[in-house]
């Protein structure tokens, strides 16, 4: 099959991407679709060369591929296709971008991944194993490497259905004498060990087993010997997770344990038990930290709840029970809700159009949805919002088209329950990559909701602000800005100025008339917006610390660099006492008064910041989130700020290793950590491998963005400054000319 290259004259087999005791992977293209797909090749192999047989083999593989194929669950991964090329088994599968839980751990070098990361794989290949074993399905096989985490965070399962066809097909070995199939001895259940029936519980003690590892770095059984390991899932208690790592939190430990449990009937009932627990769990502790969801990366404004203290005597009278919500009230309640409690309702108002009243309709209405399908469809619906404030943006955006196929169905499609649906696809869009989908989205419900529930409706206005957004997400900051000031208009019309969503879109204006390249009314604005919101949500409310970090920011655009510090120190201070100390944007103001200190010449200082970040990051995130890694470039950034060169290099040659393993060759970051290299090397005066590792960088930058990129042009312009330390005057007159043309065609397209 490998030397045809292509299977079944539709699938071109490009490159071998994985393999294993059952074949091979390829990352091949569906010629007949255009898209690229994963194709696992499945040999047979043993003493087995009969037609019975054979026929048998093709029969059961037929059966379990479609097994597989029916399967569709976001934590699954979906089967396209399957069939036989000269005597080669294959499937067809989505081309997984992300690596499985066994290289997650090889990456993280055998230590533990974050406690939030474990619960969320957890929760996610829970909810997996809830819908598949709902289906009567037991996969059998489930381990680190048959779980894939997305780079957005997603978990899938991989191989169901296979892990029982390789017993038959001759790929699984087998203890000599024993007649026990050995599969993969780390995460077997004692069930499996012992020959007993399996069912869907031996799954969670593989699960079990998977956790374990990923809590503690080690399996639960971690011994040379196979017959050892069996042995230990059999009759060993295992060592409880805490002993390996004592911050990790009681109810996890416990949660693990009862999955190691070796009778089946004392671990939970279900993986839907399992799912429960975990978010009862989450919930339990959120509560008792007071800590909101985190920010989503790039979103402008955050609005988390404070923890209980009581305002009201300084808030106006509407303000009362209200919620700041999302930028636009996305998830929260609307300040007049326009129909039921639910928020959903099969009979709501529409607003006519200007003209004569339309006749009425000889037909007879449709009969209303019964009232607990919309009550399930909400759930669903705020099921989605819960996963968007986890960060779980793809696995959101599934659950909203579901929902808002279903409403407009039972509905209509200008209902307002359908449109609140698609406003929460275009949000999620938004936030995984899709800004032009977003602004379809957004413009389509903002249209919709003018005509049917007024220019002016909350609703109406929230689409449009929103739209907004996406504008400034696709660098249209001008549109953004004129949409921005008609929603401002509408909102303070309507709503008064000092409104929270009134305040919300003068933030989100703040924000654009910086992209704008406006910092003196950027910094007018943010600091009005600041002020208004002390005083009506108060001093230290999330949202009043969001526009102060603002404030701070277009205070560092204007070189005013003594007041952003100050600006900065008060919000970390502030969201420190209200969010927490390891809240990620307690974290961000942090990192931002490092960056003041450099820039103000105060190296030390800012030195000190950063190694206090670098910890706290490591054990709040992991020594590989990129954040860490932006906090560790800072710190080596101020050791050459104060002369330390060796160590400057020391620690960006760390950094760039790193980040080149965990990001890539040529992500921005590795490279700008690669060009830290470089500045490093010529300040020890080591100018050919300086030129070296800037050639590295310009190369890299032309071959993906450009030629003519302003970070291409600065690259080329570091080599000809290199070029010149060297005595090679020519040569660098010859790259600086380049560099000249090239910024002298941008300029002319510019304009």
């Amino acid at each position: 099959m490998a030397e045809s290259r292509l299977i079944q004259g539709r699938y071109q087999l490009l490159e071998v991407i994985g393999r294993g005791g059952m074949g091979e992977v390829w990352r091949a293209r569906d010629e007949s679709l255009g898209r690229q797909v994963a194709v696992k090749c499945l040999k047979p192999r043993g003493p087995h060369h009969d037609q019975s047989f054979t026929r048998v083999l093709r029969e059961r593989f037929r059966r379990e591929a479609r097994v597989a194929a029916a399967l569709q669950h976001r934590g699954v991964t979906v089967v396209h296709d399957f069939g036989e090329s000269e005597g080669v088994l294959f499937l067809v599968m989505e081309l997984l971008q992300g690596r499985n839980l066994s290289q997650v751990l090889e990456d993280n070098e055998q230590r533990p991944l974050p406690v939030a990361d474990v619960v969320a794989i957890a929760e996610q290949v829970a909810d997996a194993l809830a819908y598949t074993h709902q289906q009567g399905i037991v996969h059998r096989d489930l381990k680190p490497a048959n779980i894939v985490r997305l780079t957005d965070g997603t978990a899938k399962i991989c191989d169901f259905g296979i892990a029982r066809l390789g017993a038959d097909i001759g790929f699984t070995s087998r203890l000599t004498g024993t007649g026990v199939a050995m599969g993969t001895p780390h995460y077997m259940s004692p069930e499996q060990i012992g020959g007993d029936e399996v069912d869907q519980r031996s799954d969670l003690y593989s699960l079990g087993c998977v956790l374990y590892e990923l809590a503690t770095g080690v399996p639960p059984f971690d011994l040379d010997d196979a017959w050892g390991i069996l042995i230990g899932h059999r009759d060993t208690p295992p060592r409880p997770p805490r002993e390996h790592r004592p911050e990790l939190p009681a109810y996890l430990e416990q949660l693990i344990l009862d999955l190691l449990a070796k009778a089946p009937e004392e671990r939970p009932r279900d993986a839907r038990e399992l799912l429960a627990r975990i978010s009862t769990a989450r919930a339990a502790r959120a509560a008792a930290s007071g800590t909101p969801r985190a920010p989503a990366p790039g979103e402008p404004e955050v609005s988390p709840q404070p923890p209980a203290v009581s305002r009201e005597p300084r808030l106006p009278s509407w303000t009362r029970g209200m919620t700041t919500g999302h930028k636009a009230a996305g998830t929260g309640p609307p300040a007049t809700p326009p129909y039921g409690a639910h928020g959903l309702s099969a009979a709501w108002t529409v607003v006519p159009p200007p003209g004569p009243d339309p006749a009425p309709s000889p037909e007879e209405p449709s009969p209303a949805p019964p009232r607990a399908t919309l009550d399930a469809l909400a759930g669903r619906h705020d099921a989605g919002l819960s996963l968007g404030r986890l960060g779980r943006w793809t696995e959101a955006g599934e659950v909203h088209r579901a929902v808002a196929a279903e409403r407009e169905r039972l509905l209509g499609a200008d209902h307002p329950d359908t449109l609140a649906s698609r406003y929460e696809i275009a949000f999620t869009l938004s936030h995984t990559g899709h800004p032009d989908d977003a602004l379809r989205e957004y413009t389509h419900v903002a249209r919709v909701r003018e005509r049917v529930l007024g220019a002016d409706h909350p609703d109406t206005l929230a689409a449009r602000q929103e739209t907004a957004y996406a504008l400034g997400q696709l660098g249209r900051s001008r549109e953004a800005h004129q949409e921005y000031t008609d929603v401002l208009a509408a909102r303070e019309r309507t709503m008064g100025a000092d409104h929270p969503d009134t305040l919300r879109c003068r933030h989100n204006l703040a924000f654009n008339l910086g992209r704008l390249g406006r910092p003196e009314d950027s910094y007018r604005t943010a600091a009005e917006v600041a002020a208004a919101r002390a005083r009506v949500l108060g001093p230290d409310h999330p949202d009043t610390l969001v526009t102060r970090y603002e404030v701070a920011y277009a205070l560092g655009q204007l070189g005013r660099w003594a007041e952003a510090l100050r600006c900065y120190q008060e919000v970390a201070d502030g969201r420190a006492r209200v969010l927490g100390p390891d809240h990620p944007d307690t974290f961000a103001a942090r990192h931002e008064t490092g960056i003041c200190l450099g820039r103000l010449g105060r190296g030390a200082e800012a030195l000190r910041v950063y190694r206090d970040l670098v910890g706290d990051r490591s054990r709040a995130d992991g020594a590989t989130h990129p954040e860490t890694l932006r906090a560790r470039h800072g710190l080596g950034v101020n050791l050459g700020r104060l002369g330390r060169w060796e160590e400057a290099l020391a620690e960006s040659r760390d950094l760039c290793a790193i980040r080149e393993r965990v990001l890539g060759a040529d992500h921005p970051d590795t490279l700008v950590s690669r060009r830290e290299v470089a500045v490093a090397l010529g300040w020890l005066g080591r100018w050919p491998d300086a030129l070296a590792e800037y050639r590295t960088v310009a190369a890299a930058r032309e071959r993906v963005l450009g030629a003519d990129h302003p970070d291409t042009l600065a690259s080329r312009n570091d080599e000809a400054h290199c070029l010149e330390q060297l005595g090679r005057g020519a040569e660098a007159g010859e790259v600086y000319r380049r560099v000249a043309v090239l910024r002298q065609r941008q300029a002319a397209g510019g304009h």
